[in-house]
C-alpha cells in the first residue's frame, strides 16, 4: 500500500440504505472517528488536489453571501472547492459577481423568502452545511429585528434540521445580553436583545448548531472604519462619543480572519456545538482609535479634530433622530440611535469560550491592514503627501493588555 496516499474502506453498506461509514487512512495512519456519507453517490466523494478546482466534500448554502462578511466567507470556501448554493432576494444580478468565488458550475444561487419555509427547503435539501449569515443593523417596515434575528435564524435552523444537514452554523454578536446596560437608548438595544434570543431560538431547534460571536468587523467596505471617518458622524470637524470614548474597549477583528474561522469550523467536527468569539489580538479604548484613524487621514489635530461628549449635544441628538426618517434606504452614514447606542458598549470577552485561535486562525493587527485601508479614501492632502509628508510617522494607537486564558472550555 502506498501510504502517500488516500484510501477508503467501505466498512458498513445495508441494502436498501443510502449511509455508508468511511475510514481514511493517510501515511499519518487512520483517523479515530468514523464519518457517515449520505450517501453512496461517487458525486459526493472528494476529489481534486485541493483549491477551487476540486472538490472539497462539502456542499454549503450560505445565506447572507451578498453581505460584507458573506462575501469573503464565499470567496474562502469556494477557494477549498465547495458547492455553494447562494439564495438571494430581489434581483439575481446583484449576486452575479458570486459566481467568481468557485469553479464553473460550483456555484449555484436560488431565490428565496425569509418567511417562505418551502423556498428555505430548496436552498437547503442538497447541503452538507449551512451558513447563516443574515441580519439588519436597522429595522424596516417589512423586517424588524425579531423577524430576522430571531424568527428568520429560528426558521433557517428548524428547516435545515429536518433536511439532515450536518453542520449549521450562525453569527450572531459579540456583548449579545437579554439585559442590556442602557447608555443613550430606555431599555438598552434592542438589536442585542433580539440577537440572544436568535441564539437561544437556533440551539433549541438544532442543539448542535456553531455560534460566532464577531466584535467590530473592519475591511473594505466595512461599517467600522468608514462609519468613524463619514461626515455625517462628525459635528464639522469635532466628534461627539458617549463619555468622549475613553471609558469604552474595543477588540475589532478583520474580516478576513472572521472568514478564515467560519471555513474553519465547517471542517472540524469537533465543534459542534460550540460557541466562539471572534475578537483581534489587541484591545483598545475607542477614543484612542478614532484619534488613530484621524491621524492616518491627516485630519487630526491642526485639522482641527476634537471628540466631545455626546450626552450634551441636544443638536447631534436630533440628527441623529431625524437622519433615518429623512432617508428612503439605509440610514446615511449608517447613523442611527441603535448604532450609537452599540458603540457605547465595551466588548465583553468570555474566557470560557472559544476563539478565532482555537480554530488555528492567524489573527491580523489593525496596525498593519488599516492604514491601507483608509489611506485611499478618506485621507487629506494626497496631492501633496509625496512632496512633504513622506516621511512623517503616524503614533500608533495605545493598546490595554489583554488577559490569557489558559485553556479552551467547551460549550456546556
Amino acid at each position: 500500500m502506498n501510504f502517500l496516499q488516500r484510501h477508503i474502506i467501505l466498512l458498513n453498506c445495508l441494502s436498501g440504505s443510502s449511509q455508508i461509514l468511511l475510514l481514511q487512512y493517510s501515511y499519518r495512519g487512520c483517523t479515530s472517528q468514523f464519518n457517515p456519507l449520505r450517501s453512496v453517490s461517487p458525486s459526493d466523494l472528494k476529489r481534486g488536489a485541493g483549491g477551487r478546482s476540486s472538490f472539497s466534500g462539502i456542499v454549503c448554502t450560505l445565506f447572507g453571501a451578498t453581505g460584507f462578511l458573506g462575501r469573503y466567507v464565499a470567496n474562502k470556501l469556494g477557494k477549498i472547492g465547495t458547492q455553494l448554493i447562494i439564495p438571494y432576494r430581489g434581483d439575481s444580478s446583484e449576486v452575479l459577481r458570486l459566481k467568481l468565488v468557485g469553479d464553473l458550475g460550483q456555484v449555484l444561487f436560488q431565490h428565496y423568502n425569509l418567511k417562505d419555509e418551502d423556498s428555505i427547503y430548496k436552498c437547503v435539501k442538497y447541503s452538507n452545511v449551512v451558513i447563516n449569515l443574515i441580519g439588519r443593523d436597522w429595522e424596516t417596515k417589512n423586517y424588524k429585528f425579531q423577524d430576522v434575528h430571531v424568527e428568520g435564524a429560528s426558521r433557517i435552523a428548524r428547516i435545515a434540521k429536518k433536511a439532515c444537514v450536518d453542520t449549521l452554523i450562525h453569527v450572531s454578536s459579540l456583548n449579545v445580553d437579554p439585559f442590556p446596560i442602557p447608555y443613550m437608548m430606555t431599555g438598552g438595544s434592542s438589536w442585542l436583545i433580539s440577537k440572544y434570543d436568535g441564539e437561544a431560538a437556533v440551539l433549541e431547534e438544532f442543539p448542535d448548531a456553531i455560534i460566532f460571536r464577531p466584535s467590530d468587523i473592519y475591511g473594505q467596505e466595512d461599517r467600522f472604519l468608514r462609519y468613524y471617518c463619514s461626515g455625517w458622524r462628525h459635528n464639522h470637524k469635532w466628534m461627539p462619543l458617549y463619555k468622549s470614548g475613553t471609558e469604552t474597549e474595543k477588540q475589532p477583528v478583520y474580516v478576513s480572519d472572521v472568514a478564515a474561522g467560519i471555513v474553519a469550523a465547517c471542517r472540524d467536527r469537533k465543534c459542534r456545538g460550540k460557541i466562539f468569539q471572534a475578537v483581534g489580538p489587541r484591545r483598545y479604548l475607542l477614543s484612542e482609535l478614532v484619534d488613530w484613524f484621524h491621524r492616518l487621514i491627516l485630519k487630526a489635530d491642526d485639522w482641527g479634530f476634537m471628540r466631545y461628549d455626546l450626552r450634551y449635544d441636544p443638536l447631534f441628538k436630533m440628527r441623529i433622530t431625524l437622519l433615518p426618517k429623512l432617508t428612503t434606504g439605509a440610514p446615511l452614514g449608517n447613523l442611527h440611535w441603535e448604532r450609537v447606542e452599540r458603540e457605547a458598549h465595551s466588548d465583553k470577552v468570555d474566557e470560557k469560550l472559544g476563539t478565532l485561535e482555537d480554530l488555528g486562525v492567524q489573527l491580523t493587527c489593525m496596525e498593519d491592514q488599516v492604514p491601507w485601508e483608509l489611506s485611499r479614501t478618506y485621507k487629506a492632502y494626497v496631492y501633496a503627501e509625496r512632496e512633504l509628508m513622506e516621511l512623517i510617522e503616524t503614533p500608533l494607537p495605545q493598546t490595554i493588555p489583554i488577559k490569557k486564558k489558559n485553556e479552551f472550555h467547551n460549550l456546556e
